[in-house]
């Protein structure tokens, strides 16, 4: 297809101008391939990027009809001359992502039109079709930044509880020292409340908020109240999907919780979806606005064998299951949704009350003559093949102490190298996101097992900044080691120790630990909530 038909000549070598002129109409190219707008939108659509650069009339000269794989090429020459025309007063990863939104979000169909073709498409083909081609949608607009996703570090790691997958997280640009100290001085947000908020669609964002014109959101009812659904810009895994509440209201578990999570797998059966915790520590990175998470993977822990089964008399229909799994998990499935949510929520209010002191776990602490609590869970629901439903509910305590003041249950300080953050949702099922200052810190440690003595001695000195907190590590797999690897087996014994180190540290999350004391104390909470285990 041929955007432009109007021909005038040119030199050889284009202005800036003319390349962004012609970048224009490639975006316009691929947006019109890829179903961003209709054919009887192109010219407003040429019209609107236009005006966004202050031009008078469009590249005059046939454009080929070459398809892009991506619309990154044509965005990089756009941003470029956005800068140099001054739309962004800075050529940073931030400034450049705020013009990029700006100029995707021209091309995309207004939000009542997503809204409806998916509403058609699921109507006529069913939801995997309506979901298929919204997540098409979110990235052909750039919206999920899979230039950005592919350049992740991925592998899969075997162990004793199966391949979990380890990746390091290179897609969320980091902000450098200037836009965090400006990003400071800022105000407290006030509109959009957060970054879940419904109001984000087509927001132009700011230094500290990033823009959203070509997000689009699909409303639902769960449980009869109102949420809405999209995907996560940096997606994690397969169609990484966020429903969020309709109003900016903070996470709070209760029964509605798993009631909306059961209604969601009936609507949406070809995914699992899952909430963090809703306390400090255990939770998620978001606790003001109340989310969840979903999407189509198949995750380690949905892999893992059942340990020991049990049923209870009054939940007939729904066995239970001890997960072999590092975190503490407990399985249940059942045909009948209604009484599957009975036996979720009687374990969870169960287990919000429980100690267990010879297992070192305290429901509540006394602070100031106040009863806090420690208990909650995470669940994650998915549909079973035989068409039923498993819940898989892992118990959680934030409880710290003088050992463990970053929390007991939580990744202890000797993995605070690898990872140091809050082991939410995602990594309990089995997939690790580590920050992405290991990619550079692995590499040297990389050098330093190949016989770069001068990087070691930089390490232990203290002046090879990153490396200092690895040095106790980098000691371990020198002895073990030596220094006269190659370049590939340094990266299989770094690949194979960071994933171990993983598995650990959701050993440390664990509240009943994955030992023979362990699951006798785990079997002790489960008889406690009128279980009875049966015979294998």
């Amino acid at each position: 297809m041929t955007i432009n038909k109007e021909l005038r000549t040119v030199g050889a070598e284009e202005t800036n101008k003319q390349k962004a002129q012609h970048a224009i109409e490639q975006l316009l190219h691929y947006a019109l391939e890829q179903g961003l707008f209709e054919e009887q939108d192109l010219d407003y659509t040429r019209n609107r990027l236009l005006e966004l650069f202050s031009f008078d009339e469009p590249y005059l000269v046939q454009v080929g009809s070459e398809s892009l794989s991506g619309p990154q090429q044509p965005l990089q020459i756009l941003i470029d001359f956005g800068f140099e025309i001054g739309l962004i007063p800075e050529n940073t990863d931030t400034y450049r992502d705020l013009l990029d939104a700006r100029i995707t979000g021209l091309l995309m169909p207004r939000p009542s039109e997503t809204i409806a073709k998916f509403m058609n498409t699921k109507g006529q083909s069913g939801i995997e079709a309506a979901t298929d081609e919204f997540y098409k949608l979110s990235v052909a607009s750039n919206y999920i930044r899979m230039d950005r996703v592919s350049q992740n570090i991925y592998w899969k790691q075997p162990t004793s509880y199966g391949d979990i997958e380890i990746t390091i997280n290179l897609s969320k640009p980091e902000k450098n020292p200037k836009e965090i100290a400006m990003a400071k001085l800022l105000p407290p947000p006030i509109y959009p409340k957060c970054q879940l908020c419904r109001e984000n669609v087509g927001y132009a964002g700011r230094i500290n908020h990033p823009a959203r014109q070509n997000l689009r959101t699909i409303p639902l009812d769960l449980n009869e109240e109102p949420w809405l659904f999209q995907y996560s810009p940096y997606v994690y895994y397969n169609e990484h999907c966020i429903v969020f509440h309709h109003d900016h209201v903070p996470m709070k578990l209760t029964k509605l919780t798993f009631k909306r999570l059961l209604d969601f797998t009936t609507q949406f059966p070809h995914y699992f979806i899952g909430s963090n915790a809703d306390l400090p520590i255990v939770g998620g990175s978001i606790l003001t606005h109340d989310h969840f998470q979903g999407g189509k993977h198949t995750f380690a822990l949905e892999r893992a064998p059942i340990e020991a089964k049990f049923e209870h008399l009054n939940y007939r229909g729904v066995t239970a299951g001890i997960v072999h799994w590092p975190m503490t998990v407990l399985r249940l499935n059942g045909q009948d949704q209604e009484i599957l949510l009975e036996a979720a929520n009687d374990i969870y209010e169960q287990w919000k009350v429980y100690s267990d002191p010879a297992a070192d776990v305290y429901a509540f602490s006394k602070i100031e003559e106040e009863q806090v609590p420690h208990n909650t869970v995470t669940p994650i629901v998915r549909r079973s093949k035989d068409g039923g439903y498993e819940m898989d509910i892992v118990l959680r305590n934030n409880r710290c102490d003088d050992q463990h003041p970053e929390g007991i249950f939580h990744p202890h300080r000797e993995m605070h190298h690898i990872k140091k953050e809050n082991i939410g949702l995602i990594e309990v099922m089995g997939l690790a996101i580590l920050p992405g200052r290991l990619k550079e810190e692995l590499s040297e440690i990389a050098e330093i097992l190949s016989g770069n003595s001068e990087m070691y001695e930089a390490a232990v000195s203290g002046t090879r900044s990153g490396l200092t907190v690895h040095v106790p590590w980098i000691k371990e797999l020198i002895a073990e080691h030596g220094t006269a690897l190659t370049k590939d087996q340094t990266e299989s014994v770094l690949r194979e120790n960071v994933g171990n180190k993983f598995a650990e540290i959701l050993e440390h999350a664990g509240v009943f630990k994955a030992n023979e004391s362990g699951r006798a104390a785990f079997r002790r909470f489960v008889n406690s909530a009128g279980y009875k285990e049966l015979s294998s």
